[in-house]
């Protein structure tokens, strides 16, 4: 049942009218639904929005396989981000640069990436530059400068974004990860040091949040106007 800008589907309403108001359309948060649930809310999206693709974020390895069987040639999967997008991504118009401080925090930076790749945006990664070998993220410094947006990814100090903050002027916007030991406190000792950066220019999202963080970055990235 359609009405008032969304899509009964019993038990759940969907939101076909975001893409209206806000350039994006809604997104499948996959944890906590049945496989059947997302399966047809992806369906009701690409239904909805036939030139863009249906997200799916925070999907367990039998909901991704359940995306796999049902799109087996319009599927863009990633199981290190656990997300997938359905239908065909769209042409890109500016680059975001996700960077990430160690290979732990790989899984977000890769849900940040694929979220800004399918929301309209080329992408691009740099790996493993933590503050700890500062060196590498000084060999790293062409790859900032080029990005429209950068998506700074970090747990246990937290200390990356003010690094690259203070090396870059382009738009950085920070997630803090729950990797670290006991006193990182799950992520919220990287959250504090990054909502206490030195750097300006720098936004926060909340931890683990590299859905978040794409989609800022992407709406930046598409906001200048140059074909990727």
């Amino acid at each position: 049942m359609h009405g008032g800008g969304y899509q009964d589907l019993g038990f759940a309403r969907l939101d076909v009218d975001r893409e209206a108001r806000t350039g994006d359309p809604e997104v499948v948060y996959g944890a906590g639904k049945t496989v059947p649930q997302a399966l047809a809310l992806v369906a009701a999206l690409r239904a909805a929005h036939p030139d863009r693709p249906a997200l799916v974020t925070r999907a367990a390895p039998e909901l991704l396989a359940a995306l796999r069987e049902a799109y087996p040639d319009q599927l863009t999967a990633d199981d290190e981000a656990r997300c997938a997008a359905a239908g065909p991504l769209p042409a890109s118009v500016g680059t975001v640069c996700v960077v990430a401080a160690g290979t732990s925090d790989g899984p977000v930076a890769a849900e940040a990436a694929l979220t800004a790749r399918v929301a309209g945006a080329a992408v691009t990664r740099v790996t493993d530059v933590g503050v700890a070998g500062i060196h590498r993220l000084l060999a790293a410094r062409d790859a900032l400068d080029a990005a429209d947006c950068l998506v700074v990814v970090a747990g246990m100090d937290g200390a990356l974004p003010s690094a690259v903050g203070g090396l870059t002027g382009v738009p950085l916007v920070a997630v803090p990860t729950s990797v670290g030991y006991g006193a990182s406190f799950g992520g919220v000792a990287a959250l504090l040091t990054m909502l206490n950066s030195c750097a300006p220019g720098v936004v926060v999202v909340n931890i683990d949040n590299g859905f978040g963080a794409g989609l800022f970055a992407a709406r930046v990235a598409r906001r200048t106007g140059r074909p990727a």
